[in-house]
């Protein structure tokens, strides 16, 4: 176990448990025999982490380990459950908010997936991960090997778009430039100029005070916007020179902006933190899988402005950190928070203070996948927060939409829907840039957008 993985098995808190939780949903009833199948033989007899516990260490100044469970069971850790009717998204809510708070059992391996029957026509899988086995980008690309091209067909595994998954723009190739470059004496002083800034920022940022800088409790809310077509988000990208992940984040910063404006509140800024990978982009995930990213601070534009001065302002700040060190900065200073079993708390919640929580953004499947025969419709994930953390967001494409969802605290952040309902207006707003006359009206949607779980 690395340092980084020792850190998010020390940090569980009963209102920020280190849990990874996933919803993949099925337009059709699933086997529960063959998903058994697909479980065991895809990521039990695969990665051993799925069939071990964690082991404390021998010695106080050593790392935990993992272990194999001996009474490991399958279904110990893979569950049934049915919806009450009728069935519908507030079930399911209900039923996915009342797990989310519940720490994994320690004594097994930290792992569990619910198969939910009696959603709409279809099912729900729920997975929940512990943060400790692996990173939340590795998660997704291991829990997307449970799928399909076909029906009854199987190919190698689906690859996350590794210049988007779990960043917002293409960070990794710009890192690995950024790590070239500091090896030439030419542009060692700038980088080392541009380190000295990011330092400043990771000590001496401070969060401004608005309702998601409150101390977060143990109960969760979770919403999802409906699907948006990914197309439309490129058109908007082509047309204003930014990207897709531009596009997505000012909608988001839009939409925070106006949330707390409901509130009478307003702040020029919110922090969130941004998962990047820095695994090599063209190697396999390795069979201990463990924890290979770094976080940065992107800061949210929440002043008023236009939206289009809102996407600006979010591409010029994207730009800067993708030629910044801070990357390597953040990864080393997590690697080096597992070793500090003393102060490793105070030195999370320290960092963690710095923002309102976690942003993701994962570039799933291009095309259709299936999970057991049964055609996957939709995916979302969300990574935990920590410290003082309240919101959590997760942006996932899949299948040529794109949904973005929210795992928020019940107490400082309420109505979770309204958050969903501003991204789809900021969204809106957006589109109007590239097509003036579009009303951004339901009706305006492709028809596969507008209908099919879930819904908010």
């Amino acid at each position: 176990m690395s340092g980084a993985d020792a850190m998010w098995l020390h940090a569980d808190r009963p209102n920020h448990l280190m849990v990874i939780d996933g919803i993949m949903w099925t337009a059709e009833p699933l086997d529960p025999a063959r998903l058994r199948r697909t479980v065991q033989e895809r990521l039990v007899d695969v990665y051993p982490v799925f069939h071990q516990r964690p082991a404390a260490p021998a010695h106080p100044w050593e790392l935990p380990g993992w272990e194999d469970d001996p009474d490991f069971s399958l279904s110990h850790h893979l569950h049934h459950a049915k919806l009450r009717k009728p069935g519908g998204d507030a079930q399911l809510r209900a039923f996915l908010e009342k797990k989310v708070r519940r720490p994994l059992d320690r004594t097994r391996p930290l792992w569990e997936t619910w198969v939910i029957d009696g959603y709409g026509g279809g099912s729900v899988v729920f997975s929940r991960l512990h943060h400790a086995m692996a990173d939340g980008i590795a998660l997704a690309q291991v829990m997307l090997t449970l799928t399909d091209p076909t029906p009854d067909g199987q190919d190698p595994p689906p690859q996350l778009d590794v210049h988007r998954a779990g960043r917002l723009g293409s960070l990794v190739s710009s890192a690995t430039g950024l790590l070239r470059a500091t090896a030439s004496l030419p542009t060692a002083p700038v980088t080392a100029l541009k380190g000295v800034g990011v330092t400043r920022k990771l000590l001496l940022d401070v969060l401004p005070d608005s309702r998601f800088s409150h101390e977060p409790g143990v109960e969760k809310r979770l919403a999802w916007t409906r699907p948006q077509p990914l197309a439309d988000v490129k058109a908007i990208g082509r047309a204003t020179g930014s990207t897709v992940n531009d596009v997505l984040i000012a909608a988001l910063s839009g939409a925070l902006t106006r949330y707390l404006r409901s509130f009478d509140e307003s702040v020029d800024r919110l922090t969130t933190m941004v998962p990047v990978n820095i695994r090599p982009p063209d190697q396999p995930l390795p069979r201990e899988l463990g924890n290979k990213f770094a976080l940065v601070m992107l800061h949210l534009p929440t002043a008023d402005m236009s939206p289009r001065e809102r996407l600006e302002e979010v591409h010029r700040r994207m730009e800067h950190i993708k030629h910044s060190p801070e990357v390597f900065i953040t990864s080393a200073v997590a690697e080096g928070i597992g070793h500090l079993h003393a102060v490793e708390k105070p030195l999370v919640d320290f960092f963690a203070g710095k923002a309102v929580g976690v942003t993701t953004n994962v570039a799933g499947p291009q095309q259709p996948r299936y999970l057991a025969g049964v055609e996957v419709t939709g995916v979302l994930g969300w990574v935990p927060g920590s410290g003082g953390q309240t919101l959590g967001v997760c942006i996932f494409s899949y299948a040529g939409t794109v949904r973005v969802g929210f795992k928020v605290d019940a107490a400082t952040v309420p109505q979770p829907e309204r958050l969903v309902a501003l991204v789809e207006a900021e969204l809106d707003a957006l589109r109007r840039l590239v097509t003036p006359d579009r009303a951004g009206s339901d009706a305006s949607r492709p028809a596969a957008t507008r209908s099919g779980p879930p819904t908010t």
